[in-house]
């Protein structure tokens, strides 16, 4: 097992691409900490995982708080002793939806809100991990950006705001790897393509899963699927791992060869 005897928190790790890392790390020997502001599904995916002979700790978490991630780092601590692996997934963009709309049409209200969850919260938790993985000697930090980045966003959606903030989140992890680095401390990131963690039941999600659709024919690799949160999970267990020890400040599109950038 890549991961026995690990402790990693997955922020937003209740539903989607979220409870994918935490099934797949689990699956791997990790002891799993769900940080989720849902506690009710956090709570479900831990009985999942316990079910499933893991061990699994659900923490509601709002990132975007210091006092809650503060939290999140103490009960982790008199829970399992250690913390080896931070993975920052939480954000507003799908299940906690985002206003989209021309950038100067965007409520203020809403672009604050959207950065405090969104870059805010990857820097908190960053910063609560941080003192037990330097005292521990070591540690795998992994922010979540987005393609959408890289292509500047999506033609069919404004989305301003979080565009910005996924760049923003290449650039905390180019930062903190440089910090962090003297602490055997690696910080990198992934960058997802579009991929399918929507509720089938959400009105909304349809309409998505057709831009999936449309996403999938740019691809390099021309899978009759969608992508999903288990085409993610391969990435994150590599940059978790000790096979990734020699990396960090990275950040690496998973979206089947849509975008082709470091």
């Amino acid at each position: 097992m890549r991961l026995k005897n690990k402790v990693a928190i997955v922020t937003g790790g209740a539903q989607g691409i979220g409870k994918a890392y935490v099934m797949g790390f689990s699956k791997e020997g990790a002891r799993v900490v769900i940080a989720d502001v849902n506690i009710e599904a956090a709570n479900k995916t831990a009985e999942e995982v316990l079910r499933n002979g893991g061990e699994a700790l659900a923490i509601r978490t709002d990132v975007s708080s210091v006092e809650d991630t503060q939290e999140m780092v103490r009960k982790t601590i008199d829970r399992f002793g250690r913390i080896d692996i931070l993975v920052n997934n939480a954000a507003i963009f799908g299940r906690v939806r985002m206003k989209i709309g021309p950038f100067d049409e965007l409520e203020m209200s809403e672009w604050d809100r959207s950065w405090d969850v969104n870059v805010k919260g990857p820097f908190l938790c960053c910063r609560a991990v941080f003192p037990y993985m330097k005292n521990q000697g070591g540690g795998k930090i992994i922010n979540i950006s987005s393609s959408l980045f890289h292509k500047g966003g999506n033609p069919r959606f404004k989305q301003t705001h979080y565009v910005a903030q996924k760049g923003a989140i290449i650039g905390l992890t180019r930062a903190l790897a440089r910090e962090m680095g003297e602490h055997n401390i690696n910080v990198n990131s992934i960058s997802p393509g579009y991929t399918n963690s929507f509720d089938p039941a959400d009105t909304f999600a349809l309409a998505s899963v057709e831009g999936l659709k449309m996403a999938a024919q740019r691809r390099a690799i021309k899978r009759n699927e969608l992508e999903y949160p288990e085409d993610l999970v391969g990435t994150a267990l590599f940059l978790a791992s000790s096979d990734s020890d020699f990396v960090t400040g990275q950040n690496i599109v998973v979206d089947g060869g849509d975008v082709m950038a470091g």
